[in-house]
């Protein structure tokens, strides 16, 4: 069934019907542009909302990123941000697939539209004008034969009239033959008009509207063809990022599952903990005793000098923390500021990166030289003078950087030193009795020894400013013994790894390795075997995954 045959009168429904559609067609266009603005703003407020709450700082100089929950956050955030980028490609797609294809394809469904009604509107006015010619030819015919009946009774009067003359009579037959043959002139015009008129109007309603109707049947199906593609790629455009999508929700869960609460106690007592030993027993300070006299003071006891003298060894009270204030520290090379496990630490790092650019020095020298032999050997490849800068560039800096791992070694041996005497005093401190005693706490010379040893760590420390008694920061581990660090990820060898350097070791491709810290921008991360052996490998020789 079309158009043509079965809504043949049915013009003006039609060219209602197909502007309806393209109405809808223009509508839908608007509600996807609009839904493409809704989804950019959207993204756009997504990722202002992340920038906001993304950490400035970078991990490396971030304590606060050591901790699980930071790590789990920040992970939390950056799925939200690539969540906004699948919203921006939903209305980017929506935009170019949808709003412009759909657009276009409107403004060509109105010019094919535009194109058939005046196709339509022609045939109609030239059937119109067939129809006025039709009814102008038949008036004529019909008055043409009223005037030749009129004629012919005004001749057919005048020949029974006896008053009237032979040449009126004569004159009326002839004008009643002329009617007669202009009413029949007519009639043969009228008929030929009418039959062509019929032609027309035949060819008019089973073959040219019918034509132009099936026309505007094609053009509404396609339209409404491409307006239902429209509906499906409203969907399709979300099908598509929901896979990706599904992956930033599921980052998320395990951002939430990574959250680690032991570890984060740990990276905290690991971050602060300072080594120093624990207060001892507050002395007893006697006021009840009396004061000393001599015949020359007065009758208060009172010194020469006007201040009241006390017996006792509790003349001087050192600030106990954490109820004294802190003083402001200036920061030195070797963290003589820092408490002393804390100290050992950064001092750790600092020797630990100076020997990983030892190294590489060693490693640059090695291969100059090897370029150089070359060179020597082949003179067209280089001039072996011209590497002689670079060797003893390398050079220098290789001595610089002995000389300077030998001072963090020195600075370390010390610092650990003044963490194994706090821990051994901490340790006597321990194994009393639970009940207080009644004397003085224990002697602390061996601080006080171990400050004059050292005179730097001695004016540099705070500790110097509490008497002789250490000020405690945090508690330390009962066992006394350093735990060893905890992995902070897991990684797989690509490659096989031939550890030949100091500080390295060998590794199997395919070998599975724990991650115990990550590549500081050198190059190198350190890696613990499952069979014992700790040391650095290439990061390009790794697939990593963090915890």
């Amino acid at each position: 069934m079309d158009w043509g045959t079965e809504l043949w009168d049915q013009f003006e429904v039609l060219e209602r019907h197909t502007q309806w559609g393209l109405d809808l067609l223009d509508r839908y266009v608007k509600f996807v542009k609009e839904r493409t603005e809704v989804e950019q703003a959207y993204a756009k407020q997504l990722r202002s909302l992340v920038k906001k709450y993304m950490p400035k700082r970078p991990g490396k100089d971030d304590p606060e990123s050591k901790f699980s929950q930071q790590q789990s956050f920040v992970q939390t955030l950056q799925e939200v941000n690539d969540f906004a980028g699948q919203r921006e490609l939903v209305a980017e797609s929506l935009s170019v697939h949808v709003c412009l294809e759909l657009a276009k394809y409107s403004q060509e469904m109105k010019q094919e539209r535009k194109m058939h009604f005046q196709e339509g509107r022609r045939a109609q006015q030239q059937l119109e004008s067939g129809f006025k010619q039709l009814e102008n030819s038949k008036r004529k015919f019909e008055r043409d034969c009223r005037e030749a009946e009129k004629a012919a009774q005004t001749a057919e009067r005048l020949d029974q009239d006896i008053n009237a003359t032979k040449a009126d009579v004569e004159k009326a037959k002839q004008q009643a033959h002329l009617r007669s043959h202009m009413a029949e002139e007519s009639k043969n015009e009228y008929a030929a008009q009418l039959q062509r008129f019929n032609r027309d109007q035949a060819h008019f309603y089973f073959s040219q509207m019918p034509q132009i109707f099936n026309k505007l049947q094609d053009m509404d199906e396609r339209r409404a063809t491409h307006l239902g593609a429209g509906y499906r790629l409203l969907s399709e455009a979300e099908l598509q990022v929901v896979p990706i999508i599904a992956k930033c929700l599921e980052g998320m869960k395990v951002a939430a599952d990574a959250v680690d609460a032991k570890n984060d106690s740990q990276v905290l007592i690991e971050l602060h903990k300072s080594g120093f030993a624990r207060p001892g027993d507050v002395e007893f300070e006697d006021f009840s005793q009396p004061m000393n006299r001599v015949p020359s003071d007065s009758s208060l006891g009172t010194p020469s000098d006007g201040r009241p003298e006390l017996r006792g060894p509790g003349r001087s009270r050192a600030k106990r923390w954490p109820f004294g204030k802190k003083n402001k520290t200036v920061v030195t090379e070797d963290f003589s500021h820092l408490p002393p496990e804390q100290q050992r630490k950064r001092l750790q790092q600092q020797l630990e990166e100076r020997n990983r650019e030892l190294q590489k020095e060693i490693d640059q020298r090695e291969a100059l030289k090897k370029m150089k032999d070359v060179y020597e050997k082949t003179p067209q490849m280089g001039d072996p003078a011209s590497l002689e800068p670079r060797i003893t560039e390398t050079l220098n800096n290789i001595e610089r950087l002995k000389l300077e791992v030998q001072k963090y070694e020195t600075w370390l041996a010390e610092a650990e030193s003044r963490v194994l005497s706090n821990r051994g005093d901490t340790l006597g401190r321990h194994t009393r009795p639970p009940d207080p005693p009644a004397s003085a706490p224990p002697d602390s010379s061996s601080n006080s020894n171990n400050g004059s040893q050292d005179n730097k760590e001695s004016s540099e420390e705070p500790p110097s400013e509490e008497g002789q008694e250490a000020p405690i920061y945090t508690e330390f581990d009962e066992d006394f013994e350093e735990e060893p660090a905890s992995p902070i990820g897991h990684c797989v060898a690509i490659y096989h790894f031939e550890g030949s350097s100091e500080g390295t070791i060998s590794m199997a491709e395919g070998e599975d390795l724990s991650l115990m810290e990550e590549d500081k921008g050198d190059g190198w991360t350190r890696v613990r075997r499952k069979q014992g052996g700790e040391g650095y490998v290439p990061t390009s020789y790794l697939r990593v995954t963090l915890n």
